[in-house]
């Protein structure tokens, strides 16, 4: 079922049920939409772009941070049968020209903290932006844009428009969130966002009773592919706008949650609020929430060994996705293997998964290869990157770039990103399996291991680590504690610095690359003076 008609259902069967909440904890305010107010407010804005002329197959940029807005819009857009083009909300201007670009956008709807950037580039998409459409307040909306809801004031909320949609029709263009690289552009398919509805659901047993917490941004598949296995049973969606310790656990609390996906630092900042007694869980109401889940980068099993302490009869699950495949889910731990924390998993609903060597044969035990996926939720391409899409999918499999192998048991365990990988001394050091190592140690909030160069051994392990708040922690330290590790996994250099994530919890090691690696090559360069 093309997930336009499942919001039409929703709005039918539980029209005055509410659909979605906004809960902005820094300004005390509350909003929320019936599922037949949802329907209705995108049948509006669907109708007012069929009236401007957008057709199916145009594409449509959506450049905004989570609100009770974003998904009526999303929804609209995919009702006339064009693209919606969800953007990063982080990418600076020269990263949102690329993907406007790209895709050729004709409309571009963006909030209030986006003004600045857009203008910097404005002039540039003149060529195909031929509608600038602004979310935010009226009172700051530039001259060169059209009010949101002066522009949906028009449309009919009583059906969406009568435009023919197939399950394989194109439907959107999300870019990757270039942190090994420029972003590229994945097309999904009507078909791959139906999938993700019910995997999501086959994984996490939605009823219409669940409310489910979203906090990542709605940009991205991760976020909103968790949401839809609620969607496809009319349960109640979250948007939490904020990610402090204290606004999560109230916001379960008062809003009586079942089910929160939470990304690997949130989870080490509520545990630390926690054990520091800024956060008493005694006082809020917490035993509805049945499942939190984790994904979007390895997860720590000490992490989670500590987090059963507080919540010891909370379901648990890792989920593994890409963008490639249309968000979350093509490998899951399952709850019913809580206990068995550390791997992620196996296969989920409808895919395939194998692992296999450079030439492409099967790897078997504990050998490291490339993890490959088969499934529904497999992108169609990478938009106008044949040479990218070539190179990715081969006979309907995907080949994710992700290392990893089997336990005895036929349960895969994420080793590293190829890329990431360190070759020191002709040694291949994968930076997750350190990383995992020193989050054991219960001063350590966070640590990236990065390679950096040497002009003897081509590369060698540096960690950049982030110490809990009232902890001490100093490079002997650090070395009495690596004393387990095999020596040459051992990190050679040692910071102490912040972590930077992305807003999908992924560690920018580019970026940490550029700060600590560069500095190494001057250094190199100078000795060979």
């Amino acid at each position: 079922m093309i997930i336009t008609d499942i919001l039409a259902r929703n709005a039918w069967m539980h029209k005055n049920r509410t659909a979605l909440v906004e809960r902005t904890p820094a300004l005390d305010r509350r909003k929320a939409l019936t599922w037949e107010q949802f329907f209705q407010t995108a049948n509006k804005f669907a109708n007012s772009l069929d009236q401007y002329g957008i057709k199916k197959g145009d594409k449509i940029v959506q450049l905004m941070t989570n609100c009770l807005e974003w998904l009526p819009i999303y929804f609209g857009i995919l009702s006339t049968g064009a693209w919606v083009v969800p953007l990063n909300f982080r990418f600076e201007s020269d990263k949102i020209l690329i993907c406007a670009q790209t895709a050729e956008a004709k409309v571009f709807i963006f909030g209030e903290e986006f003004i600045e950037r857009i203008e910097a580039i404005r002039i540039k998409l003149e060529a195909h932006v031929r509608l600038w459409m602004y979310t935010g307040p009226s009172s700051s909306c530039p001259a060169w844009a059209v009010q949101y809801e002066t522009f949906i004031e028009p449309g009919s909320e009583d059906h969406p428009p009568k435009v023919k949609l197939s399950i394989d029709d194109d439907a959107a263009l999300y870019f990757t969130s270039g942190t090994t690289g420029s972003p590229k552009a994945v097309l999904l398919t009507h078909k791959n966002l139906e999938h993700a509805c019910y995997v999501e659901h086959a994984h996490h047993n939605q009823t219409i009773d669940d409310i489910f917490l979203c906090i990542p941004p709605l940009y991205h598949t991760g976020a909103k592919m968790h949401w839809m296995g609620s969607f496809l049973v009319g349960g109640k969606g979250i948007l939490l706008k904020g990610v402090s310790p204290k606004w999560i656990i109230e916001a379960i609390s008062k809003e009586g949650c079942t089910i929160a996906w939470l990304l690997v630092p949130w989870i080490h900042d509520i545990l630390i609020a926690v054990e520091n007694k800024e956060i008493d869980l005694s006082k809020f109401t917490l035993s509805q929430w049945r499942l939190m889940h984790a994904g979007a980068q390895p997860v720590p099993p000490s992490l989670i060994e500590n987090w059963k302490k507080y919540f010891p009869n909370q379901d648990y699950d890792t989920n593994y996705g890409l963008t490639e495949s249309t968000g979350p889910g093509c490998i899951h731990l399952g709850m019913e293997n809580a206990g068995r924390v550390g791997p992620i998993g196996l296969p989920g609903f409808d895919w395939e998964a194998k692992i296999v060597d450079k030439t492409g044969e099967l790897l078997f035990g504990n050998e490291s290869g490339e993890l490959i996926i088969k499934g529904p939720g497999v992108m169609k391409e990478y938009y106008k990157n044949p040479v990218a899409t070539a190179q990715t999918l081969n006979d309907g499999w995907l080949k994710t770039g992700d290392i990893a192998r089997y336990d005895k048991d036929g349960f895969i365990w994420l080793v590293d990103r190829k890329k990431d990988m360190i070759i020191y001394g002709g040694e291949n050091i994968y930076p997750v399996e350190i990383e995992t190592f020193f989050l054991k140690n219960s001063r350590i909030k966070d640590i990236a291991v990065i390679g950096i160069p040497d002009d003897r051994l081509g590369e060698i392990p540096a960690g950049i680590i982030s110490v809990k708040p009232g902890c001490i922690l100093c490079e002997s330290d650090i070395l009495e504690f690596q004393r387990e590790l095999p020596r040459y996994k051992q990190l050679k250099k040692i910071y102490f610095g912040d972590v930077p994530r992305n807003p999908t919890g992924k560690i920018e090691k580019p970026k940490l690359r550029r700060i600590y690696a560069e500095d190494k090559r001057k250094d190199i360069k100078k000795l060979l003076r």
